[in-house]
């Protein structure tokens, strides 16, 4: 069975920085695309940055040049490294990953808090 499981939440002072991991374990073949989302409460999910098997990546406009994105392809993990945190960056954040199993099909870690509070 396929699971992604992340860490690295937390509280945060406002400019401060926190970087979450999601790492993928159980049988599969090969992982393509992998992003991180976030919903805060009262508000739809939504993207924030995802990740190409190829190393392209993509961003939400509101946490362009604050967040970065990357991956180690060896360790089936995606990380988001998150700098000069807002109080609006509060949110839950999950991963996710396509992967290919038995088929391919999307995968969702249980998600993280995140809270950026003085």
């Amino acid at each position: 069975q396929v699971q992604l499981v992340e860490s690295g939440g937390g509280l945060v002072q406002p400019g401060g920085s926190l970087r979450l991991s999601c790492a993928a374990s159980g049988s599969f073949f090969s992982i393509n695309t992998m992003g991180w989302y976030r919903q805060a409460p009262g508000k739809e999910r939504g993207l924030v940055a995802f990740i190409t098997n190829g190393g392209n990546t993509n961003y939400a406009n509101s946490v362009k040049g604050r967040f970065t994105i990357s991956r180690d392809n060896a360790k089936n993990t995606v990380y988001l490294q998150m700098n000069n945190l807002k109080p609006e960056d509060t949110a839950v954040y999950y991963c996710n990953a396509a992967i290919s199993s038995t088929a391919w099909d999307i995968y969702w870690g249980q998600g993280t808090q995140v809270t950026v509070s003085s």
